[in-house]
């Protein structure tokens, strides 16, 4: 195998030594530039191979020669291997989450001091405090320290976790290898050594047996880190099982069995027995002497936590504009009920597949919570892919009310579904020859197959035979309609056009007219293809031209582009080319001419600058500003029985339109069957709240949806998991079944302390500690 080439980072510069601030900067820089292969020549210098977190999922081999300082491979990462050709300075490994450090002599203090992941290789001794303070996530291998001489005064000092193999090959002392009081405060881990000692805390920790499985890892192991130090040599002399003792942390049961004597205890044993009951002044006074608890619980608690489940939204629920639970389909899904999890969505919108699972930018997703701490949103798409298959819902009977929703597209759709689904009879009115509108003309198939969306309109269809096609309304039209229905929504979306008053717009085509005739296939762009206006609509016209055969495709605007998420991703894939600010002065036959000068070739030109509605059809009483429709938050326009949702209102995203036909719906049906208005009061959890240290973050991406379940934070909603029961340490929370089959959890008033450990532990948020009103 090749010598891999290294980079050589100097600790010296023009003959003078570099901070060590300045070094970690420019190991930082190489690696962002694509170094893999780092050779530092250190002069004491500190922190070297920590925190190269640019590098991502690739490996970088770090190799110190020279003298290294403190805290090498401090905050090391996964991916990093950092080799000393020599011994190195104090604290070794310090926090250590994932690098394997390998140092070819003695190392100091604190080695391994708060380690949580990887290994250390010592190819010589240790001094005071190794191996303090380590932990280990049970989601990921133990820590591990590996000294093949001995180890210094105090080792193991509150150790949580990981595991230590300590070889006892020229100690430091020979006769002992765990040096002075180790161990003390051990609570979790273990200790394999070999060699005498002089004792350790047997208070913390006891010898035990070493079985079968655990000689196998040591030798297996053991191999590895001889290789390691380049001392293969000695594996036979290191694998005589009887030369090894095991060191384990005793349990937390069996530390209360042989635990000092507790202060109860003393008092009533010891000086109550000798001085009587009372104490010294016993026999002088007679009101109740029994001990005042130093934490108080019941109502001298200052703060007092709270059960509030679900008394807030999820992040995600609230971004999406359709309003689907999304956290809520997680759960079904935790709890094996996949086919519930995929109807759950048709209660809130008609397109779950087409929509969440294709077409959306998945604003749910740039919500959650998971984010915050670097991981990975949990993937709806998934779950909406999935959900091409849901079944219609059963439909209540009609009521005798009728509502004309003009418009086919999917937020006219959405309304009528969601009055149906309400009782009330929708009737769908559209000038085109198929329901779908946009969604299923113009939107091109290398987004979203053209068999899912055609699934979720034939469903459409099956909740809504009271549809009107080919039917272009006028004023007096709209005047007949009103007077035969209960009330009327407007959803005809943006349909004209807007174009650039330049000399040649004739002979561009508009966004529209172009993605209609590309998804019949009915249109040849040529090979060069400028796009004026780079928005969304921009790059799916840019996706398309690509499919249709053109070689070189500019996309150009007046400032920055708009455009964002998968329209821009598959925009550039198609290899795109995006240009601004440019401002076009005229189309030529062969060319966009810019105010510039410069000539763009183009065999075809298409303007995607926006799209307005056409009004022509609206009832004068509907008012109107700068050519859309005005509504509330509810849809309703000037004209008490005339709604409009959609793009006629604003223009916004596809589940932007779903999501106002739902909420114009719900206020029809309210209105029809004369119901008080209901608002949904709940405010959003606070981020903060919820403990993400229950999650995987090594999950960079989804590969099912029991995975994607299993990882919801389930924000601001009882996953009812048990940890705040079990994390109480006054026994003072329990869980209440009720009488529907519910649950609940509640905080016992005489034993809870108001700590808020229950707060800050729980999984999804929904505990919170609140001032004691009792107080007062």
């Amino acid at each position: 195998m090749n010598e891999p080439k290294w980079t050589v980072i100097e600790g010296k510069v023009d003959g003078r030594r570099i901070s060590s601030r300045l070094l970690e900067e420019t190991i930082q820089k190489a690696v962002a530039e694509g170094h893999r292969h780092l050779e530092v020549h250190a002069l004491g210098h500190h922190g070297i191979g920590g925190r190269l977190w640019k590098a991502g999922n690739r490996s970088v081999h770090v190799r110190v020669l020279g003298p290294s300082g403190q805290r090498l491979g401090s905050l090391g990462f996964p991916n990093t291997f950092i080799e000393v050709m020599g011994p190195a300075s104090d604290d070794v490994g310090w926090l250590n989450a994932g690098a394997h450090i390998v140092v070819h002599g003695h190392a100091t203090n604190g080695v391994a001091n708060g380690m949580a992941q990887g290994r250390i290789y010592i190819a010589g001794n240790i001094g005071a405090r190794g191996m303090t303070m380590t932990k280990h996530n049970p989601r990921f291998s133990p820590p591990e320290l590996w000294v093949l001489g001995s180890v210094g005064d105090y080792f193991g000092e509150f150790m949580a976790g990981g595991i230590a193999v300590i070889c006892g090959v020229d100690p430091q002392d020979p006769e002992n290898v765990l040096g002075f009081r180790p161990l003390v405060g051990m609570v979790g881990g273990m200790v394999f050594f070999r060699g005498p000692h002089a004792g350790y805390s047997q208070v913390d920790a006891r010898m035990e047996t070493i079985d079968d499985a655990r000689w196998e890892w040591l030798t297996s192991h053991l191999k590895e880190f001889l290789d390691g130090i380049g001392r293969p040599e000695l594996l036979e002399t290191l694998s005589r099982r009887e030369e090894w003792r095991l060191l384990v942390a005793r349990s937390p049961q069996e530390k209360a069995s042989s635990f000092r004597m507790s202060v109860s205890q003393f008092r009533a044993e010891v000086w109550d027995k000798e001085l009587g009951k009372g104490g010294l002044i016993g026999d002088l006074v007679d009101f109740d002497r029994s001990p005042i608890p130093l934490i108080p619980t019941g109502d001298l608690r200052r703060y007092v936590p709270v059960w509030e489940n679900r008394k807030h939204k999820s992040p995600c629920e609230n971004a999406c504009p359709s309003g689907i639970p999304v956290h809520e389909r997680w759960r079904l899904i935790r709890e094996g009920k996949l086919d519930e999890a995929v109807d759950l969505a048709l209660r809130y919108t008609p397109f779950p597949a087409s929509v969440c699972g294709y077409l959306c930018p998945n604003l749910c997703m740039q919500s959650c919570t998971r984010q915050n701490a670097l991981m990975p949103a949990v993937d709806i798409t998934l779950l909406g892919k999935a959900s091409v298959a849901a079944k219609a819902p059963d439909l209540p009977k009609l009521s005798g009310k009728r509502v004309a929703v003009i418009g086919g597209g999917a937020g006219g759709i959405s309304t009528a579904w969601q009055l149906r689904m309400n009782g009330h009879e929708a009737v769908v009115f559209d000038m085109a020859d198929a329901l779908g509108g946009k969604l299923a003309t113009v939107i091109p198939r290398t987004r979203v197959p053209s068999d899912v969306i055609e699934a979720e309109l034939e469903r459409a269809r099956s909740l809504l035979p009271q549809v009107q096609l080919e039917k272009r309304l006028t004023r007096a039209d709209m005047a007949a309609i009103r007077a035969e229905y209960d009330a009327v929504v407007i959803a005809t979306g943006a349909q004209k056009p807007r174009m650039l008053p330049v000399p040649g717009v004739e002979r561009a085509f508009s966004a529209l007219e172009f993605l209609r005739r590309a998804a019949m296939n009915d249109i040849d762009c040529g090979k060069n293809v400028v796009v004026i206006g780079a928005g969304n609509v921009g790059c799916d016209v840019a996706t398309e031209a690509k499919r249709l055969g053109a070689q070189r495709i500019t996309l150009i605007d007046v400032q920055e582009p708009a455009s964002f998420g998968k329209e821009r991703q598959h925009a550039q894939a198609a290899g795109a080319i995006f240009r601004y600010p440019c401002f076009t002065q005229a189309i030529e036959v062969d060319a966009v001419v810019l105010t510039t000068g410069e000539r763009i070739p183009a065999d075809m030109v298409v303007i995607s600058i926006g799209d307005v509605p056409d009004l022509d059809f609206l009832p004068e009483d509907v008012k109107t500003e700068r050519g859309f429709i005005v509504t509330d938050a509810e849809g309703r326009t000037s004209a008490a029985d005339i709604f409009a949702i959609g793009d006629v209102v604003r223009p916004g995203l596809l589940t932007d339109a779903i999501g106002m036909g739902r909420k114009a719906a719900q206020a029809i049906h309210r209105m029809l069957v004369r119901m008080p208005e209901c608002r949904d009061e709940r405010s959003v959890i606070d981020k903060r709240r919820v403990s993400l240290e229950y999650f995987d973050p090594r999950i960079e991406r989804f590969e099912d949806i029991d995975a994607c379940g299993s990882q919801c934070a389930s924000c601001g909603a009882c996953r009812d998991c048990g940890v705040c029961v079990v994390v109480c340490p006054q026994a003072a929370i329990e869980r209440v079944e009720s009488l529907t089959g519910g649950y609940e959890y509640r905080s016992i008033d005489d034993r809870c302390i108001g700590c808020g450990f229950c707060v800050g532990a729980c999984p999804c948020g929904v505990w919170n500690l609140v001032e004691n009103f009792r107080m007062e």
